[in-house]
């Protein structure tokens, strides 16, 4: 490890003085001006993960739903998860590490992980169409090759994409080819063979409208859908022409606000969706009749999902072990659905992609959404090489099932939740059922709920367990929800610390969405004044 040359090129990428990072679920992300430093060293450390793990590492630059003028960084291990959490310490270290200090933290890590220095490293890198991207990722890479690590640039992908690459490369192309046409072919050839499934020749499930949130998605969907266009047509809008990226548009305005993006014509009954910037969720939405919107969200996408996985299965003549893992903000009626009518085992975990990952992989099938739209579903090894076997062997409808969810299972982009990906085996799995948009948003009804925010002295002040729905600490918080909660019908609350900012985050429902709102006010005020709230005092301003 050549240090010195890690100091001299280090100047080049120099470090604001006082500014702390944190790496979080989501990677690094703040104003693109403060980000040089950290691409740089973001570069260096993913050489040391890639000689620990002998494997291709990745390195997505993007900031995903943040404004435009924002940016970030996240590392990608070898099946294309997020990056183990004993490394996010180490990129904290890294990234706040004064100049004087990069040397010593470099050799910390290697040998706190027994890196073998002499070992090849090999980094993947990709970038959204931010501005600051392009610049940032050459800054990524300077740090790669002063470590002597070598690198392919992608260049402009979805991060769900450069997860992809890096799961193909680290499976010697099993998974997939590690190209972009590998995965337009990989994903469109099963969706077509989907497709021509269906009964339905008409074209009324055929034409979907998105909101590609003036990002990445927009030029990887215009360069992918010839490629599926005999399966789907799609129109898109803000496709970065002339918009501001994620401004007033994409998955997280539309599921925020509840209406729909600026900048698409939306005609009653049409059904529309919504990519984030980096196009790694998905919402789906419509205008009923009367012109009321109706957000179809990463719930109603898992049951879905799941319910269609389940009636394959009971064709085939399988019994194989499907769940479904959500988050305490997951619609208290969709895990009703689940369990009562569907059958199908639900488990909540604590908020945060990669604890829903986790959990899933348990299973022989998991199927994961978080309600803001980012999920896929996961198939064990020994599933997929059994389904493949009985797609071979079986006849008739079992036969025609069974290819079927092959097909399924090759469409899933099982690296990382994908807009794409989950949006062609939505459109599949509604042309296959004979499903209108309306049809599928009645599956159930969407309890009432309402979040709001508390802006604390120290969030560190509240603790939870049982998956972030109960307060540990501060005393007697708990017992003052629970109290609020009897007086609502059909009621649930819970509170739990942001992840980035002093601010404690409330949920509530209840059976109307003036009792939702009504209990989302006094669990505010409970939190205000039990666990340090700061500046005015919650008011209701619904």
């Amino acid at each position: 490890m050549d240090l010195g040359a890690v100091t001299n090129h280090s100047t080049l990428h120099a470090k604001p003085s006082g500014l702390v990072l944190q790496y979080g679920t989501a990677g690094f992300r703040t104003n693109a001006e403060h980000l040089d430093h950290i691409m740089y060293r973001m570069g260096l450390l993913a050489v040391l993960r890639s000689k620990q793990m002998k494997a291709t590492i990745g390195v997505m630059v993007t900031a995903s739903h943040n404004p435009e003028e924002d940016n970030g960084v996240k590392l990608v291990d070898p099946l294309g998860e997020m990056l183990a959490p004993s490394w996010e310490e180490h990129a904290t270290r890294l990234a706040n590490a004064e100049e004087q200090d990069l040397q010593r933290v470099l050799v910390d890590i290697s040998e706190s992980e027994a890196v073998d220095l002499q070992q090849d490293a090999f980094v993947v890198i990709g970038r959204d169409t931010r501005p600051s991207s392009e610049k940032l990722s050459h800054s990524v890479i300077d740090g790669v090759t002063v470590l002597g690590g070598q690198f392919h640039d992608y260049g402009l992908l979805t991060t769900p994409q450069l997860h992809y690459m890096v799961y193909c490369r680290n499976t010697s192309g099993r998974y997939g080819k590690a190209t972009i046409e590998g995965y337009y072919q990989k994903l469109s050839k099963a969706f077509v063979e989907l497709t021509k499934q269906a009964s339905c020749s008409g074209d009324e499930y055929r034409s979907l409208k998105v909101d590609c949130a003036n990002g990445i998605g927009a030029l990887k969907l215009k360069e992918m859908q010839h490629y599926f266009s005999q399966g789907l047509l799609v129109q898109l809008f803000n496709d970065g022409t002339k918009g501001k990226l994620n401004h007033l548009c994409g998955a997280d305005f539309v599921k925020s606000h509840q209406k729909p993006p600026e900048g698409m014509e939306m005609k009653s009954n049409e059904r529309c969706c919504s990519f984030d910037g980096d196009a790694d969720r998905i919402v789906y939405y419509y205008l009923d009749a009367d012109g009321q919107f109706h957000l179809i969200d990463g719930d109603k996408i898992a049951a879905l999902i799941s319910s269609f996985l389940k009636d394959l299965l009971l064709e085939i003549g399988e019994s194989l072990d499907i769940g479904v893992v959500q988050t305490a903000y997951a619609n208290g009626s969709s895990t009703l659905y689940l369990e009562e009518v569907m059958k199908v085992p639900v488990y909540c975990t604590k908020t945060g992609v990669k604890h829903l990952h986790h959990k899933a992989q348990e299973f022989d099938i998991g199927v994961y959404f978080e309600a803001n739209g980012h999920g896929t579903a996961l198939f064990s090894k020994a599933v997929e090489v059994k389904i493949k076997q009985l797609a071979k062997e079986l006849e008739d409808n079992k036969g025609k099932a069974a290819k079927m969810l092959e097909n399924i299972i090759d469409l899933f982009n099982q690296a990382a939740g994908d807009a794409i990906s989950d949006m062609l085996v939505i459109e599949a799995i509604l042309a296959l059922k004979g499903l209108t948009v309306q049809q599928w948003d009645a599956l159930y009804m969407d309890l009432p709920n309402r979040q709001l925010k508390v802006k604390v002295a120290d969030r560190r002040v509240i603790s939870t367990t049982d998956a972030e729905r109960q307060v540990v600490t501060p005393p007697g918080l708990q017992e003052a929800i629970s109290d609020l909660v009897k007086k609502y019908k059909l009621s649930r609350a819970f509170v739990r610390p942001s992840g980035t900012e002093d601010v404690v985050r409330v949920y509530a429902e209840a059976d109307s969405q003036e009792n939702a709102d009504s209990l989302a006010h006094e669990v505010s005020l409970a939190v205000f004044q039990l666990a340090g709230g700061i500046g005015e005092r919650p008011t209701p301003n619904f």
